[in-house]
C-alpha cells in the first residue's frame, strides 16, 4: 500500500519536479513575461508591474472571494455566463476542465476563477447548478459573480481583457480569453481557450510558475 502512495505522489509531483530540472541553471532558467504597464519604482530600480486590483465577489456557495483569499495563489481568470450555448463556451469549459485535471494536485497553489458578464441572471443558485453541471471541483475552480460595474471594470482594468459590455446572447466578446495570474496578482499570459495549442501553452507555463516560485522559496531556506 506504502508502495503504491509513493508511486502515485511520484506521478503527481513529476511535471513540475521535472520543469525545476529542466529550467534551473546559470543561464537557462525560464521566466514568463509581464503584461499590462510597468514603471520605475522611486528607487530607480526596481520595476512596478501592473497587477489586478482589489476586489470582492460572491461565489456558487455565497461565500466571499476576495483578491486577499487569493494572496500566495496562481490562478486562472476567465469570464463566462450560465446560459451560453455556444461552441465557444463549451470548448472553454473544457478546457478549464483539463487545467483542473492537470492541477488538482496542487489545487493549493493553483486556482481557477470563473466571473459572469451576467450577474442580473447568474444567482449564487445558478452558480452552483453550473458548476455541478460541468462538474468542477469547487476546492479549485470558483465561479463567482458581484456588482456588475466592477466585474467590468475588472476585465478591462484589472484583467485587460477591455470587455466593456455585458454580451448577447450571441455575442461572444473575450469568453475564450483566459489570463494567468501570479502569485503577485501580476499578468503573466493570455491564451485563446479556443486553440488547443495556446491551452497547452497555458498548462506548460502554469508548470514554470510553479517551478519558479519552488526555486524562490527554497532559496529562502538556505
Amino acid at each position: 500500500m506504502f508502495k503504491k502512495i509513493t508511486i502515485l505522489l511520484l506521478l503527481l509531483t513529476f511535471p513540475s519536479v521535472l520543469y525545476v530540472i529542466l529550467t534551473t541553471g546559470r543561464t537557462n532558467f525560464i521566466h514568463l513575461q509581464y503584461y499590462g504597464e510597468k514603471k520605475l519604482a522611486d528607487n530607480g530600480k526596481d520595476t512596478i508591474y501592473h497587477t489586478i486590483p482589489a476586489f470582492s465577489l460572491i461565489n456558487q456557495d455565497g461565500d466571499s472571494v476576495t483578491s486577499s483569499s487569493l494572496d500566495g495563489k496562481i490562478y486562472v481568470a476567465s469570464y463566462f455566463y450560465s446560459d451560453c450555448n455556444s461552441v465557444v463556451c463549451q470548448k472553454v469549459t473544457t478546457e478549464l476542465l483539463r487545467v483542473q485535471e492537470k492541477f488538482m494536485y496542487t489545487c493549493q497553489n493553483v486556482k481557477i476563477l470563473s466571473h459572469t458578464l451576467r450577474p442580473q441572471t447568474d444567482s449564487v443558485p445558478t452558480l452552483k447548478s453550473f458548476s455541478k453541471l460541468v462538474h468542477a471541483d469547487t476546492k479549485m475552480w470558483n465561479f463567482v459573480t458581484g456588482d456588475a460595474n466592477q466585474l467590468s471594470a475588472l476585465a478591462t482594468n484589472g484583467y485587460l481583457m477591455h470587455a466593456s459590455k455585458v454580451p448577447s446572447s450571441t455575442d461572444s466578446l473575450h469568453l475564450e480569453r483566459l489570463v494567468l495570474i501570479d502569485k503577485q496578482k501580476r499578468i503573466r499570459g493570455f491564451y485563446d481557450a479556443s486553440n488547443i495549442k495556446e491551452v497547452n501553452n497555458l498548462l506548460d507555463d502554469l508548470k514554470v510558475l510553479l517551478a519558479e516560485y519552488y526555486i524562490i522559496e527554497n532559496e529562502k531556506k538556505k
